[in-house]
């Protein structure tokens, strides 16, 4: 007797992840992703933030603070994604710990600065834990759009993140440093890439963030980064630049977006965050 053999029609989920990447810290990654997602909230979308961050600067400007808090973190969900580490499984559900409003968060906390070590042990591939939890937890069809907040270095965590990423935005400053980092960052993709486990995720924009305009030598750095982007990809795709304003600042300290301001002086920050969300939707629809 033969059976007939059945083929279940999966669909491709719909939502996509887009992880905010520099190995340099201070680039505004951090701030970049909270508006970002807030911008794509505004468009009707269903928008997740996930903190990778081990500093946890992200789920701060969620009011999240996990130290002070029983709130469980990405880090024990992604612990209780991985079978070979039973032992150390915490009891709670990913809707347990998603923090819910305008744009949800899963928080993180200090203990996600171990991560590299906890899983060192295991036999399964390191660099697809992130992906696998989303996969197994559908957040892919429950949410538009995941957004990423990583870490300064080009760690597990990271690595994590590209694995399981569709897009890529990359914040920086125009100085030297930046140069050398971006560099860094493209190797790593490459690397990725050589692999040959998972699609490397697509450089969507390159963001100049916190740029004095008082400072000529920045206008420099600024051109010569473009062309050093330009010949390592054949298009730099360089975003127009956002300049250190101190509104930006003020909405940061009061852990708000910059959509909860409506008076004049935030339109500019308001239709370059829609400009940034603009890039993501024509991106995804193509």
């Amino acid at each position: 007797m033969f059976f007939k053999k059945v083929t279940k029609n999966i669909e491709t989920p719909r939502g996509k992840v887009i992880p905010f990447l520099n190995q340099k810290g201070g680039v505004g990654k951090t701030t970049m992703c909270f508006n970002s997602a807030h911008a794509l909230a505004q468009k009707g979308k269903r928008v997740l933030c996930i903190d990778m961050d081990p500093q946890a600067n992200l789920s701060l400007l969620f009011g999240v603070d996990t130290s002070e808090t029983d709130q469980y973190s990405i880090h024990q969900l992604l612990v209780n994604s991985v079978r070979e580490l039973k032992s150390l499984h915490s009891v709670c559900l990913v809707d347990d710990v998603i923090v819910e409003g305008e744009v949800d968060i899963i928080p993180a906390g200090q203990e996600l600065s171990g991560f590299e070590l906890t899983m060192a042990a295991i036999s399964s591939p390191r660099q697809l834990i992130l992906k696998k939890f989303l996969e197994k937890n559908d957040l892919l069809n429950r949410y538009d759009y995941i957004l990423l907040d990583c870490p300064p270095t080009l760690g597990l965590l990271v690595v994590n993140a590209i694995c399981a990423g569709h897009g890529v935005i990359v914040p920086f400053r125009p100085d030297d440093f930046s140069k050398k980092g971006l560099n860094h960052f493209y190797d790593m993709l490459e690397d990725v890439q050589d692999m040959g486990i998972v699609d490397v995720p697509e450089i969507l924009a390159h963001v100049p963030n916190l740029v004095d305009n008082r400072r000529k030598v920045e206008e420099q750095d600024l051109h010569e980064i473009k062309e050093m982007i330009g010949e390592r990809l054949g298009e730099d795709r360089v975003v127009n630049p956002f300049y250190n304003r101190a509104q930006l600042v003020k909405s940061q300290a009061s852990k708000k977006s910059v959509f909860d301001y409506s008076s004049k002086e935030y339109s500019h920050l308001h239709q370059q965050f829609h400009e940034i969300a603009d890039i993501i939707e024509t991106w995804n629809a193509n």
